[in-house]
């Protein structure tokens, strides 16, 4: 995305609404020459000839190339949470919530571009473990603290059973992630994504901490009668 002159000229818009602009206009062009090039292979020059703008500006919104790079993937990620953020406001037991936010969550994380930025992120991390483990506590955190707050609150409702939320937490998305990192790496798919091999993956976390349910899905059905068998 270009951004043409007329549009940052456009009239009444503030000076936020401008910046707002130009920022996107800088994230779609780095997210589009990254994932076609390399992270490694992009120059900033490039981007700014893509977006517009100026060297200037990047330095300014981002600080550098990671912190451009950590701005891309968080805007991706942002749309994961924006979800599981609806998924806490719905009147659903606590159960189906799970089910329903693993579910949506591994279609986004296994999804191509999801993975791609996973590769870019894990790469720049080998190279730079700094940069590593600020993505872990800036970004992979927040779903963490998120998850957890809501564990907590359920516990008190005395809508499950869980004494450690923090962990409970780390354990769920655990679960969910399963072999995506590795087999990211390896230029696989990751397997294991269906909703019913999901939902299967996630019926003894379910039971263990007694989330509470309303009708079981069809998936923790089938899962509970493998598990009896």
């Amino acid at each position: 995305m270009n951004v043409e002159p007329e549009q940052l000229d456009a009239p009444r818009m503030t000076q936020d609404e401008r910046r707002t602009i130009r920022r996107q206009a800088i994230l779609d062009a780095a997210e589009a020459l990254f994932l076609e090039n390399g992270y490694p292979f992009v120059s900033l020059s490039a981007i700014v000839q893509q977006s517009g703008g100026s060297l200037a500006t990047i330095y300014q919104m981002f600080g550098n190339k990671q912190g451009l790079l950590r701005a891309v993937v968080d805007r991706s990620s942002d749309e994961s949470l924006k979800e599981l953020e609806t998924l806490f406001t719905s009147k659903q037991s606590p159960r189906r919530i799970l089910e329903a936010f693993a579910v949506g969550y591994l279609a986004f994380v296994a999804s191509p571009r999801a993975i791609a930025f996973l590769r870019l992120v894990i790469a720049e991390s080998l190279t730079d473990p700094a940069f590593g483990a600020a993505f872990d506590r800036d970004m992979q955190t927040r779903f963490v603290a998120r998850m957890a707050t809501l564990f907590e609150r359920w516990n008190t409702e005395r809508r499950a059973r869980i004494d450690r939320p923090w962990q409970a937490a780390e354990l769920y998305f655990a679960i969910l992630m399963c072999n995506v990192p590795v087999r990211s790496l390896l230029g696989k798919p990751p397997g294991g994504t269906s909703r019913e091999d999901i939902i299967w993956r996630l019926a003894c976390f379910l039971d263990h901490f007694g989330f509470e349910d309303d009708a079981p899905s069809v998936g923790a059905q089938s899962a509970r009668s493998q598990t009896r068998a």
